[in-house]
């Protein structure tokens, strides 16, 4: 049984509308004091909407949520003091030092003096930012940027942390390296409730995945619980044209039943490709075969077979660089 301490955030038919438009659908979750919980969808799916209702950024238009046992309808200012917020927008003053930005939030915060210095330091410390702490924050790079983003975020000691896509447009060693700091929140008993449209991120940084899509949650587990719903393996083929792999899909069909097309691939499921693949190689042998591959379960399946469509990692260039490029261009 959960008793209501143990629990950090609990919505309740939480609901965001944008005109016709229904973001946020009646859903309801609750998170664990001390808990990673991750909001999994692709991009539109109402993970930031959900995530900045819950920090008091828009009023929901219906339902409500408890944030540490504080209404964000009715008790909005006492959820502020008790969350850290991570946007997905730069909010660092680049002309400022790494550790003036922070030194600024601690005195926003109500900190003063001696002691909203050494809660900057701590802040500055604690995400592995001394070094550049005196350096103005235009000469960050993308990685240094975000944990410095976060720095801003904890320098007055919050309950809950809110991390809207922290990793978006990082390079691997940047966004494993934020990956350990947010296990170290953790540690600290702070709450992070993150979203992601990464799925090796959700399966690596989470004790429990909501994955949602149009604004409705689909499933919510631990990643070995949802990977559980799903049973047998995928084989993702791609063919050299269109043309090849419609006559592949209806070919295919015939012996292996589940096969259809998805995202360029044909994607056949079986409950072995150990046992399916001596078949389907000989089946395709007639065929100009460009890739094949097998998957065996994970959350990227578990999108598939709950929603219809798959998820993909589409950030292909440096998202920080970018904004800070069009930052210039405006002034």
């Amino acid at each position: 049984m959960t008793h209501t301490s143990d629990v950090s955030i609990q919505a309740i038919n939480l609901t965001k509308r944008y005109g016709n438009l229904l973001a946020v659908d009646h859903i309801n979750f609750k998170v664990m004091r001390g808990e990673i919980y991750s909001l999994l969808g692709p991009n539109g799916a109402g993970k930031t909407t959900t995530i900045s209702m819950l920090a008091t950024l828009r009023m929901p238009s219906e339902g409500d949520a408890l944030v540490e046992g504080y209404s964000i309808v009715k008790d909005r200012v006492k959820v502020r003091r008790v969350i850290g917020v991570v946007p997905q927008d730069l909010t660092a003053d680049d002309e400022l030092t790494g550790f003036d930005n922070v030194l600024l939030m601690a005195r926003l915060h109500g900190f003063s003096g001696k002691e909203a210095e050494e809660r900057a330091w701590e802040a500055i410390k604690f995400m592995e930012l001394e070094d550049a702490a005196k350096r103005r924050v235009m000469y960050y790079s993308g990685g240094m940027r975000r944990r410095l983003e976060i720095a801003m975020s904890i320098v007055h000691n919050p309950k809950v942390v809110f991390l809207d896509e922290p990793t978006v447009g990082l390079d691997v060693q940047s966004r494993r390296h934020i990956w350990d700091l947010v296990r170290a929140l953790k540690k600290e008993g702070v709450t992070v409730i993150l979203t992601t449209h990464y799925m090796e991120e959700a399966e690596e940084l989470s004790d429990r995945v909501a994955i949602i899509d149009h604004g409705h949650i689909v499933a919510e587990g631990t990643p070995e619980e949802l990977k559980a719903k799903v049973k047998g393996d995928r084989i993702y083929i791609k063919f050299s044209g269109d043309a090849e792999a419609e006559k592949a899909v209806r070919e295919l069909s015939r012996i292996f039943g589940d096969v259809k097309l998805l995202e360029g691939y044909v994607v056949i499921k079986v409950e072995s490709s150990t046992e399916a693949m001596p078949q389907l190689i000989k089946e395709l042998s007639q065929f100009n075969v460009l890739e094949l591959r097998v998957v065996r379960p994970n959350l990227e399946e578990v999108f598939l077979e709950l929603t219809g469509h798959g998820l993909r990692d589409e950030e292909s260039f440096d998202a920080f660089k970018f904004r800070r490029l069009m930052r210039a261009v405006r002034s």
